[in-house]
């Protein structure tokens, strides 16, 4: 992706390597989560399970500006960890004043900079090919609290012969496609086209037993 300005042309890649520049492999899962809403969304799960409804004080908590200003602070993380150059022309920065530490607005504004980092980090650790999932595999759990980048760097170079330096710089959504490319689909249904097939399989039952189907259609002579 890249974003212009009149000064400059911003590249942002959401690579592997790139990822790395988060933190650490559970760093990196931390701030998804967080970027994406996961810990206000835990907070209120937990409350309704307590209280059976979302108290008030809570309400007011994740409404204050501190909760919004660590969105930003992981957003703007995000993409400048995808940027060689420093980019706070776009994303702004953060600098001290009489009140503390205060956000100084960059060109971008503060709702574009949550989405593309959004949309970076996605297609950096999770990837957006769409890839058939089979329903033998589908009660596996795939879930995990790092994200390994060196694990998915060697597959890279494993799977498709490349070098140290072009394996850091696939995105997770490439590494998919190219996986996909080199491994067609397995054979079998997905979850979704087994029970589209067992659903018209029962209606067609249903039709047999009800008399509005016959299993041998009757021909006038």
């Amino acid at each position: 992706m890249v974003i212009s300005t009149d000064k400059k042309d911003y590249l942002f890649r959401p690579s592997f390597i790139n990822m790395t520049r988060i933190g650490e492999p559970k760093q990196i899962v931390k701030a998804y989560g967080q970027l994406n809403g996961a810990e206000v969304q835990e907070l209120i799960a937990r409350a309704v399970m307590s209280y059976r409804v979302i108290p008030e004080w809570l309400i007011k908590a994740i409404s204050k500006p501190t909760y919004g200003r660590n969105i930003l602070q992981t957003a703007m993380m995000v993409m400048q960890a995808c940027c060689d150059d420093d980019c706070s022309e776009i994303i702004g920065e953060w600098r001290s004043g009489k009140r503390g530490i205060v956000y100084k607005n960059g060109k971008m504004p503060i709702a574009d900079i949550i989405v593309i980092a959004r949309e970076l980090f996605t297609h950096g650790i999770i990837g957006k090919a769409k890839i058939r999932k089979l329903q033998r595999n589908e009660g596996k759990n795939e879930f995990s609290d790092e994200f390994m980048a060196i694990d998915y760097i060697s597959s890279a170079r494993a799977h498709f012969g490349m070098n140290r330096e072009e394996a850091e710089q696939l995105t997770m959504t490439e590494f998919q496609m190219m996986l996909k490319a080199k491994y067609p689909d397995e054979k079998g249904f997905t979850k979704e086209e087994y029970d589209n097939i067992m659903k018209q399989d029962d209606r067609r039952n249903n039709e047999l037993i009800s008399g509005k189907r016959r299993l041998v259609s009757r021909k006038r002579k």
